[in-house]
């Protein structure tokens, strides 16, 4: 292991401006989705040579960091704790081997996941990376399968959560099967060589967000098979509810917001993606799900495949259906995401409910209290962390954390701050500031609070102007014409970029780029300045958003958003009502003006029939029995229905497939589906 920062480092840093660096290891830029493109290393070179490259421009548009970024970069590392290693030692300990190579592939031999293109993260920070996210994303680069204490396995960096492997009776219990049918399948396979091969007796989810369940038919060597198992599936009550709800209603948006959040067209390098906060990225696979055969209800106990598993229910902190779990024999906590090795979202940057902060902070304090006798702590991310006294303090500080948050929140918001005086205003203790696990690597205390103020007060700050102001793009015209037109705006932003005022820079810019698209130069300065924003931002999720601006500025937004037929198992296992109410959520309103429909949608292979009703512009659905009145019956399975919708079904699939038949009009049909919105998920976020 190795000693990441000197302070002979930090004094030049701090006192040159433009310091040469070493350049070191490999640059690979992966394009999730899209094909592999790999940078040859870079050799050795002289501090002339490393300058050079430095200052130029890469093949995808990134500026180099300014004498501002460096600075501001260099000065953090004289502010955190540094030299403390205790994060690298428990990281590594009880490592039993690893994939040199680890890379993941589809059936269709696209990459879904590739450990070797994050091989550039070591050493020192380069001037491009915060140095405090640099350190986050080094501990997330150690990766494979580790022994927690005995008994109990992790598979790390497989995915971007954890995948814990318990020893039962008569087979592995799996908890938190990764995002992934590929991931885990690759994973499992990889425990199975290592630790001897048993089947699978068990798996737990811990709570309701896709990375914790999406590779859960993975495991199973018949993936359709799987749901038919007999073994017993854990979930906290509500599991499936909130699973399938959140990634149906919203699911388009969230997709494409997530695309920023994560950086998923950003390269793998210095100036693009490092890495997630909670680990490296996400796996774009095939993802699937499982209904539970126990529902957790309360804080209880249950004998899993001989061992037993206390839970404790805090549903509606990090996630709205939840648990934590103590194993007593093993003396053995697992936190699952109500505690990381970072501070969280309580709003998450891809689109979500907001999270409640006290809530969340009251959960971690029942933790604290319940578990005292706990040797050792394992999470849904990161690594363990040992010994009663380092638990506890781990605990305490991320408890106060979330409290903090809200308290200073609700403090200033009564004294009539808005959110983003609060945000701007909010200042961690020194106790938790030095903290690294209580750092903003995913959340921040700025994006946080905000939601404090979103969860009491909603939108409306209670100025009058904000209540119904102007579009964007309406209003930068405006704000364009007052201040002088275009070239003046632009003067103003080159001003405050050469001061380092990126802020007001990009504040600027947006308002020249939404009332003139098509100006080159205003988009390449934003660009640029979001460069600068991502170089200098703590937060991984804040350094790919403002990354993915700079790119999509630069290359435009996507042509093909996230892969709806990747959802395939998920909407398959999904409630028909949640379903049929996000049908309900594309109606075009105007479009369905004056229209009255009333149709029956009878699920063959189901057997259940599902009355639709448009009226009002509203859609409306009941089940029931078919109504004669209909203006017409779709008799169709429940897959070529969920096929239909999401574009896998092709005109020959529906034409002549025996799983469809249509009765009364079929032209009042083909009008009804022709109401419904089809949105790509590929709309612009930074231009209009």
């Amino acid at each position: 292991m190795h000693k990441f920062y000197r302070l002979t480092a930090v004094k030049r840093l701090i006192q040159d401006p433009n310091p040469p660096h070493k350049k070191q290891g490999l640059y690979i830029a992966i394009m999730m989705g899209l094909l592999l493109t790999a940078c040859q290393p870079d050799p050795a070179s002289t501090a002339a040579e490393a300058r050079s490259e430095l200052d130029a421009v890469d093949a995808y548009g990134f500026t180099p960091a300014t004498a501002h970024t460096k600075n501001a970069n260099a000065a953090l590392l004289t502010e955190l704790p540094f030299d403390n290693q205790q994060d690298f030692v428990d990281a590594n300990r009880g490592f039993i081997a690893k994939l040199p190579a680890l890379r993941v592939k589809t059936g269709f031999g696209n990459t879904i996941w590739d450990m070797p293109g994050y091989d550039f993260i070591h050493g020192d920070a380069p001037v491009s990376v915060n140095p405090s996210l640099w350190r986050q994303a080094s501990l997330n680069n150690i990766h494979g399968l580790f022994e927690v204490t005995k008994g109990v396995y992790q598979i790390r960096g497989f995915d971007l959560a954890n995948m814990t492997i318990i020893e039962g009776k008569t087979g592995w219990i799996v908890v938190d099967p990764l995002t992934t049918a590929e991931t885990a399948s690759v994973a499992l396979e990889f425990v199975n060589k290592q630790l001897g091969k048993r089947p699978v007796s068990a798996i737990v989810f811990t709570h309701s967000h896709m990375d914790h369940f999406g590779g859960a038919l993975g495991l199973s060597a018949e993936p359709d098979q799987a749901d038919l198992s007999d073994m017993d599936i854990v979930a906290p009550a509500g599991f499936m509810h909130e699973a399938t709800s959140e990634n149906v209603m919203a699911g388009t948006a969230m997709s494409r917001r997530a695309m920023y959040m994560y950086g998923k067209r950003l390269p793998r390098n210095e100036r693009g993606h490092i890495d997630s906060g909670l680990g490296k990225e996400p796996a774009f696979g095939t993802f699937g799900i499982l209904a539970p055969t126990i529902s957790v209800e309360t804080d209880e106990t249950h004998l899993i495949d001989g061992v037993q598993f206390d839970f404790q229910i805090v549903s509606g902190s990090e996630a709205p259906a939840e648990f934590t779990f103590y194993l007593p024999e093993q003396q053995a906590y697992c936190g699952a995401e109500l505690v990381s090795k970072t501070m969280h979202n309580l709003y998450t940057l891809r689109g979500a409910k907001v999270r409640d902060a006290l809530q969340w902070s009251r959960s971690i304090d029942e933790a604290l209290m319940s578990q005292r006798e706990a040797k050792v702590y394992f999470g849904s991310h990161h690594w363990p962390i040992w010994g009663e006294e380092a638990i506890g303090d781990f605990l305490e500080k991320q408890r106060d954390t979330y409290q903090y948050i809200h308290d200073q929140s609700v403090r200033m918001l009564n004294g009539g701050l808005t959110p983003n005086e609060i945000a701007e205003q909010i200042q961690m203790p020194p106790s938790l500031s030095t903290t690294f696990a209580s750092r903003g690597y995913y959340g921040t205390a700025k994006h946080n609070a905000k939601a404090v103020y979103q969860a009491y007060l909603g939108w409306y700050d209670a100025n009058p102007v904000n209540l119904d102001p102007l579009p964007q793009e309406s209003a930068a015209v405006k704000y364009v014409a007052v201040m002088g037109g275009a070239d003046a705006v632009l003067k103003h932003a080159e001003a405050a970029y050469s001061e380092g005022s990126y802020r007001w820079a990009a504040e600027l810019l947006n308002h020249l780029v939404f009332a003139s698209s098509d100006n080159r130069a205003a988009k390449a300065l934003l660009a640029n300045t979001y460069d600068q924003l991502g170089y200098q931002s703590e937060s991984a999720p804040w350094r790919d958003v403002y990354l993915s601006a700079a790119y999509e500025l630069r290359h435009g937004s996507p042509e093909k958003g996230i892969d709806l037929a990747s959802m395939k198992q998920i909407l398959l296992r999904s409630p028909v009502d949640n379903f049929l109410q996000s049908m309900a959520s594309r109606v075009i309103g105007p479009d369905a003006f004056g229209e009255e429909l009333l149709l029956n949608i009878h699920f063959t292979d189901l057997g259940d029939n599902y009355v639709l009703e448009l009226k009002n512009s509203v859609l409306h659905h009941r089940k029931a029995p078919k109504t004669p009145a209909a203006n017409a019956t779709l008799n169709i399975s429940h897959e070529l229905f969920i096929d239909i919708i999401i574009g896998s079904a092709g005109a020959a699939d529906i034409l002549f497939s025996d799983e469809l038949n249509i009765e009364g009009s079929k032209l009042d049909l083909v009008s009804f589906f022709r109401l419904l919105d089809k949105p790509k998920g590929v709309f612009n976020i930074v231009t209009p």
